[in-house]
């Protein structure tokens, strides 16, 4: 399959994200000719990354001095103690701002890393290898770094863009389809958002690419990364567009919050539990016609995306979600900021409601 490429452009910065195959054996050529260059580097490691990935980039890498820090991603190791591990031993092994640290794993782990390369001497050179669907077509890209607090998730990080993104797809035949559903979840919001052809694609040819065939995969990841790509380079800080990117987390993240970040639900499953029930808001507010708020749930239903939420809440729950809800980084007031949807590829961002609002609607929509 050939590689693809899509370059981000920021205000900021500007960097390549590279989509293929077996890119981590050409890890030391990509660097090349994208004018990367660095002396020693530092290899943060989901500790699940098959071990052959690792030789892989070592192997690439030869010509480098090259450390290894196994990282155990969760979220409830994503916090300020294991971005504190990163920078000591970064100043333990004398690295200077002109050396590099490479993020391999998920979206954990290119978070905290991230967050740690932002930090340390106020910004070392940043590379994210992204290792499950869901960091490949999402958190890679953009410069989102942080960690969660006991207040919730993501509350506490900065923007920093990595010098380059390599997304490869080799990766993916590692992950159990739990995760490619999760990854999937990401890739039909963005349909959702912004490309009405695009999610007809993702209808048509759903099983293809939860099977990873080559070509739909590639192109699903690659189109994916494109729609957030260009609200990015639109809105790097999040001040206006880039909330559009939220659609469905503001419940996804109390869902995830309100568990504890326990392994039954995990980020991606939640965000498509967060996708349908603000759909479900957005036509009962009577913003999203029945005509496409069917289309979109019978895609979720038909495919066997998702469980119920009743399977992880009950209407006793509901206070405890709000909780986390009112804590959402995105408000600006009293009130709860949701990103609603008019029509595929027309959400509206900055739609406020109050507290008893929402509690009312949860309480209902956990009875369905």
């Amino acid at each position: 399959m050939k590689t693809l490429k899509l370059i981000v452009k920021t205000k900021n910065q500007k960097y390549p994200i590279v989509i293929g195959n077996n890119l981590t054996k050409k890890l030391s050529n990509i660097l090349k000719k994208n004018s990367i260059n660095f002396k020693q580097c530092f290899l943060v490691v989901d500790k699940n990354v098959p071990k052959k990935f690792i030789k892989n980039i070592k192997n690439s890498l030869k010509n480098h001095k090259v450390f290894i820090h196994i990282f155990n991603a969760n979220e409830k190791n994503k916090n300020f103690k294991s971005v504190d591990n990163i920078l000591d031993l970064l100043l333990k092994k004398n690295f200077s701002r002109e050396d590099c640290l490479i993020s391999v794993g998920g979206g954990i782990t290119g978070d905290t890393s991230g967050f740690a390369a932002s930090l340390f001497k106020r910004g070392i050179k940043f590379i994210n290898i992204p290792t499950t669907l869901l960091s490949q077509v999402d958190s890679s890209i953009g410069g989102k770094t942080g960690v969660n607090t006991k207040y919730g998730k993501n509350l506490i990080g900065s923007f920093y863009q990595p010098c380059i993104v390599v997304s490869d797809t080799q990766f993916l035949m590692t992950l159990p389809r739990r995760e490619i559903i999760c990854g999937y979840g990401e890739i039909l919001k963005h349909a959702i958002i912004k490309n009405k052809n695009f999610f007809y694609f993702l209808n048509k040819k759903f099983k293809k690419i939860l099977d990873l065939s080559p070509g739909f995969i590639n192109k699903a990841i690659y189109e994916s990364c494109k729609i957030k790509m260009n609200v990015v380079e639109k809105d790097e800080k999040e001040t206006g567009l880039r909330k559009i990117l939220n659609f469905g987390h503001t419940f996804a993240h109390a869902y995830e919050a309100s568990m504890d970040y326990s392994k039954k639900l995990n980020h991606g499953e939640a965000v498509i539990l967060g996708i349908k029930t603000v759909l479900n808001f957005s036509y009962k507010k009577n913003i999203l016609k029945e005509k496409e708020y069917k289309l979109i749930t019978n895609h979720i239903e038909k495919n066997n995306l998702t469980l119920s939420l009743n399977n992880f809440f009950k209407s006793k729950d509901v206070k405890k979600i709000l909780s986390f809800m009112i804590k959402d980084k995105k408000n600006n007031s009293s009130k709860i900021s949701l990103v609603l949807l008019k029509k595929i590829g027309l959400p509206l961002f900055n739609q406020e409601y109050s507290k008893k609002n929402i509690e009312l609607f949860l309480k209902n929509y956990l009875r369905n």
